[in-house]
């Protein structure tokens, strides 16, 4: 059963231009260092799954792409590397702490704002649009994947 996802991703670390720009439109979704998206990597994300691709921390974050799941979990590699602003000492790589998934952008979308978002109110209950939610990854219901890519950014 395929299952759709929220990805936040800061464009001045990939962007959904630098997705489609990768070889076959692929990046690893490297730097996720909060528990509960790990755990939806880990344990709930299947090859497949749909991906609203999300640019946070930015003048106008919102919905900018879809996107699809294209690997299982694996280790990040940025939690080895000195240099990374991901880097976690207390990770060895005989016992990773972080994972990734591969995922394939698909294609750009005109931006969906979080305004826009809220303006819906058949998209109120969205994670993404709770107060003080922060979370990298969350989870997307079906009636709000299909709204999403079938109506507001057809």
């Amino acid at each position: 059963m395929t299952q759709y996802w929220l990805m936040k991703s800061e464009p001045d670390d990939v962007s959904i231009d630098d997705a489609i720009a990768a070889p076959d439109s692929t990046v690893g979704w490297t730097g996720v260092r909060g528990f509960q998206a790990r755990k939806y990597m880990k344990e709930v994300m299947k090859v497949g799954d749909g991906v609203l691709f999300y640019h946070s921390s930015c003048p106008q974050p919102g919905i900018v792409g879809i996107a699809r799941i294209v690997s299982g979990p694996k280790p990040d590699p940025t939690q080895f590397d000195p240099k990374s602003p991901y880097y976690d000492p207390d990770s060895k790589p005989e016992s990773p702490r972080w994972i990734l998934v591969d995922v394939q952008a698909l294609r750009k979308t005109k931006l969906l704002s979080l305004p826009e978002m809220r303006a819906h109110p058949a998209l109120a209950d969205m994670i993404v649009l709770r107060k003080g939610n922060r979370l990298s990854i969350t989870p997307v219901d079906e009636k709000h994947w299909r709204l999403i890519t079938e109506e507001l950014l057809a």
